[in-house]
């Protein structure tokens, strides 16, 4: 099996993080929405394109969720040197939690790589 590589100048980075309360459209047991705003910039020398994801959440009651798979955000970005792939998403929780991230994809060459997104807490308002 090829191992990925974590290219010098590809980084990813939270750039805001959003917080929503309530709403129909939320699960009872999860009324929380954190609303994030990801951006991975390519400052590296290769064209690099990004095929998947894998995310870890630890929430504060112990609670682990895991995911991963193809794509990000139904794209597979291709970034040339100096491009830059900014998307948004959001994960819901009834309490406070810690994400952890990781994109994986390509070189030009075939060489496999990844960029590893800084951990953020989703912390919910204290009163």
């Amino acid at each position: 099996m090829a191992q990925s590589n974590e290219v010098h100048g590809l980084t990813a980075r939270l750039d805001k993080l959003c917080y929503h309360h309530g709403g129909c459209s939320l699960p009872a047991d999860k009324p929380h929405a954190f609303v994030y705003f990801i951006s991975i910039l390519n400052g590296s020398e290769h064209t690099v394109t990004l095929l998947g994801r894998k995310w870890v959440i630890e929430h504060e009651d112990g609670t682990r969720l895991v995911i991963e798979g193809d794509k990000i955000v139904g794209e597979t970005p291709r970034l040339a040197p100096g491009e830059q792939f900014t998307y948004n998403s959001m994960h819901v929780s009834g309490c406070d939690a810690v994400a952890r991230g990781c994109f994986h994809g390509v070189d030009e060459n075939g060489r496999k790589v990844h960029v590893i997104l800084p951990a953020f807490s989703m912390n919910l308002p204290r009163d």
